[in-house]
């Protein structure tokens, strides 16, 4: 069956109608599979050697998380070097990234039937789309004059995006540098994220970040206040200058105040030559302290004058030194209760938190679960030497229905351990695929649910059934840590170390799940 003229409107109609960006995109690939009765089919973008998924359709969730480069994936290297349509033999040797990434099918099948469109601005590769099917003979029945059709509506409508884009970042004055100077942190870490809680939390870096506001950054441990911190700085018209890490948390009293503010040669034992400090190296630039709430009490007034008043002392020097520095903090406690604890001073908490940034744990944000896993799942890949890596279905599920306490940082830890465990256990024609019991909170929850000892937790698993997946996970997770705390006599550290959980998150979750 040919493309029909009205079938090419409803396409071009489709990719213009009135929605976002995202939502135009996918809504465009699900015309495109009803039109070409394909099983799947997504589009990217170009950029950096590198294709990343806008949009997909029939592909596992975790694709969309995925950064395909180019000379790793010979089938996307033929289409970025093509300059028309691409027709992938049914028995082509070269594998395709997509390859087992077809959920609802039965065993790791292999696609047979690939077509690649490049797509094309000004004679630009700005992206591709590709179509796939099972049926090896699916797309003989289309010209290429009929895909050429289809690559055109979809490589305009992606050009106007990334126009749009570009104007929406030129319009709020962000000035991104291709450039690293000495001593700036690397800002090149994407940031990964389309849920709606996330959303809000990047519109908001996008308006503080323009400003010389000082930021705070709140939020659990492993949630990316590093990335968030060098997102607001990239995005910042100080973008060109330092970006300088300190942790508060790993300071040496005897040598903080040094480290602050540099000293001068002699200013104490061991000082036998003149340093600059953390606030000399950023000047003109921003200084991002993490873990703020772990800074002691004297030096919080000594950080509060150069905020005031915008000049430092070094150790053993009585001149002033002026500085211009934009200061970013993160802390994964509650200033507010610090400062009522008197371990924090309440003017230094109001001079950092102008513009305070929450962002959001993990489990806030469900619909990026799936394509962090992919992201990490396409690093994990590279490293491990795969040529393909993938998620069951019921993988999948268990990372969406998981907690999730250690959030992001725990998410990556995880894949990679899985991946590690899934390549001991064999690859099967050229496939590796992650199941649910290579994940170690898997297999200890499986555990526990059986085992004879936990007879509280194992009886409770039968009135599971009456309650929604989070109010039994909750319930679930509520008594495992009650158990577990009851073992280590109410030592809430030592749970939190038989739980291989941060002590911070562990108290948090016990304060949400009301067992404090």
């Amino acid at each position: 069956m040919a493309l029909s003229q009205t079938d090419l409107t409803r396409i071009a109609l489709d990719i213009t109608a009135n929605l976002s960006t995202r939502d135009r995109f996918s809504r465009l690939l699900t015309t495109l599979r009803d039109t070409l009765d394909c099983d799947a089919a997504a589009l990217l973008s170009f950029q950096g050697h590198q294709f990343t998924p806008l949009a997909i359709d029939g592909l596992s969730a975790d694709v969309l998380g995925r950064r395909f480069i180019v000379n790793e994936h010979p089938r996307l290297e033929a289409i970025a070097r093509a300059g028309d349509v691409v027709r992938f033999p049914a028995d082509s040797q070269l594998p395709d990234p997509y390859d087992g990434l077809i959920p609802n099918v039965d065993g790791d099948l292999k696609v047979h039937a690939c077509v690649g469109l490049p797509l094309f601005a000004n004679e630009q590769l700005i992206g591709a789309l590709t179509i796939d099917a099972l049926d090896p003979n699916k797309f003989d029945q289309f010209t290429n004059n009929e895909l050429r059709s289809i690559s055109a509506i979809t490589a305009a409508s992606l050009n106007n995006a990334l126009l749009i884009d570009k104007l929406e970042k030129q319009a709020s004055n962000f000035t991104i540098s291709s450039s690293k100077p000495t001593g700036q942190l690397d800002t090149a870490t994407e940031i990964i994220g389309q849920d709606d809680s996330f959303m809000a939390l990047l519109n908001e870096v996008n308006v503080v970040a323009a400003t010389e506001l000082n930021v705070l950054i709140l939020g659990e441990t492993g949630t990316g206040k590093e990335l968030i911190a060098k997102a607001v700085h990239q995005h910042s018209p100080r973008a060109d200058k330092p970006l300088v890490y300190l942790n508060c948390a790993a300071l040496a009293e005897s040598v903080a105040e040094s480290e602050l503010f540099g000293h001068v040669k002699g200013a104490f034992t061991g000082a036998i030559s003149h340093r600059s400090g953390k606030f000399e190296v950023a000047d003109k630039g921003t200084l991002f302290l993490d873990e703020i709430g772990e800074l002691p009490l004297n030096l919080q007034a000594k950080l509060l004058r150069v905020l005031q008043y915008g000049d430092l002392q070094k150790v053993g020097d009585d001149r002033s030194l002026k500085v211009d520095v934009r200061i970013i903090a993160a802390t994964n406690k509650d200033l507010k209760s610090e400062v009522l604890a008197g371990r924090f001073r309440a003017d230094l908490y109001h001079r950092l938190s102008v513009f305070p940034i929450v962002v959001p744990a993990l489990r806030e944000r469900p619909r990026d679960i799936h394509l962090l896993a992919g992201f990490f799942i396409e690093r994990y890949r590279q490293q491990l030497l795969l040529a393909h890596l993938g998620l069951s279905h019921d993988a999948l599920a268990l990372l969406n229905h998981y907690d999730w306490p250690g959030n992001i940082r725990e998410l990556e830890h995880a894949i990679h351990r899985a991946a590690v465990l899934a390549k001991s256990a064999g690859v099967h024609d050229g496939m590796c695929t992650i199941q649910p019991h290579h994940f170690e909170f898997a297999t200890s929850t499986e555990h526990v649910a059986t085992a004879p000892k936990k007879v509280a937790v194992k009886q409770s698993v039968t009135s599971f059934a009456q309650m929604s997946l989070r109010d039994a996970t909750d319930q679930f997770q509520g008594q495992f840590i009650q158990q577990v705390l009851g073992q280590h006599e109410g030592n809430w550290a030592a749970t939190a170390r038989s739980l291989q959980l941060d002590s911070g998150n562990l108290h948090r979750l016990a304060k949400r799940l009301k067992l404090k």
